[in-house]
């Protein structure tokens, strides 16, 4: 039987919002937040926290502890090997990595790019490459021989931070995959669900405000008719819409365009 694991990658040392995955809305930290709504997802398998060995990192080891959740700590900067290594301890076959910051992440979203790899015979498969869901909405599916491969042949330092591109980068050496959004529009440079700015925090504040009582599952359509009736909420971010990690490394990656960052 195929063992299935989704990685939630998370730690407290953000340069830019330092600790953001245990601030707190309405009382419980982001991080429990995200994991809630991934929770509704059929395919993802076991859902494991991996964070690192730094001390600071404790807190989140604290709060998995206390509420029953996996747990793997690695390396804090190679962040493809703790992948790897988080993998070979939990015996996964296929691996998913979902990043601690998409707390708006919809589950439905999740089982669509699962069920897409499933289908067919991908060593990866993922909704961002091209991207066209709002940013915050990332899901990377790959098995553990192609996982164990990158982490062996990976030798650049944004290949170990970052963790996949050595998969979308390299599509002579994998079978490869894409999930878009069946909108006739590309929102992943204009709606940004991701946190990573004070500015994201209280945007993805005011949708859970709004939201989470009527329904902690909710949609991202429903996320998208919230700002289309209240304009205001969508404005809280939208300096930082676009902006993604791909803008510090543009002449190092040969699949990604200038077109599909911005620079702040």
């Amino acid at each position: 039987m195929t063992k299935v694991i989704t990685i939630v990658q998370a730690r407290m040392s953000s340069s830019r919002l330092p600790g953001k995955v245990m601030k707190s809305i309405m009382g419980k930290p982001v991080l429990q937040l995200q994991l809630e709504r991934m929770y509704y997802s059929k395919l993802c398998g076991q859902i494991v926290v991996a964070t690192s060995k730094n001390k600071n990192d404790d807190i989140i080891e604290d709060f998995c502890d206390k509420n029953n959740i996996a747990l793997f700590r690695g390396d804090e900067d190679d962040v493809l090997d703790r992948h790897y290594q988080c993998a070979i301890q939990y015996q996964a076959d296929v691996i998913a990595k979902i990043p601690s910051d998409c707390p708006l992440i919809d589950s439905r979203i999740m089982d669509k790019v699962f069920d897409y790899f499933q289908q067919n015979q991908f060593d990866f498969v993922s909704n961002l490459h091209p991207a066209s869901y709002p940013d915050g909405n990332d899901v990377e599916v790959f098995t553990f021989s192609a996982l164990e491969k990158a982490a062996k042949e990976a030798s650049k330092k944004l290949e170990r931070e970052h963790t996949t591109p050595y998969f979308w980068e390299n599509p002579q050496l994998f079978k490869l995959g894409n999930v878009l959004w069946d909108k006739d529009l590309d929102y992943s440079m204009s709606h940004r669900f991701t946190l990573d700015y004070q500015e994201d925090f209280l945007f993805i504040q005011r949708v859970f405000e709004e939201l989470y009582s009527i329904n902690p599952n909710f949609s991202l359509d429903d996320v998208l008719n919230l700002l289309i009736t209240n304009p205001e909420i969508y404005k809280i971010n939208a300096n930082y819409a676009g902006v993604n990690w791909y803008r510090n490394h543009l002449s190092e990656l040969n699949t990604i365009q200038s077109n599909q960052t911005k620079i702040i």
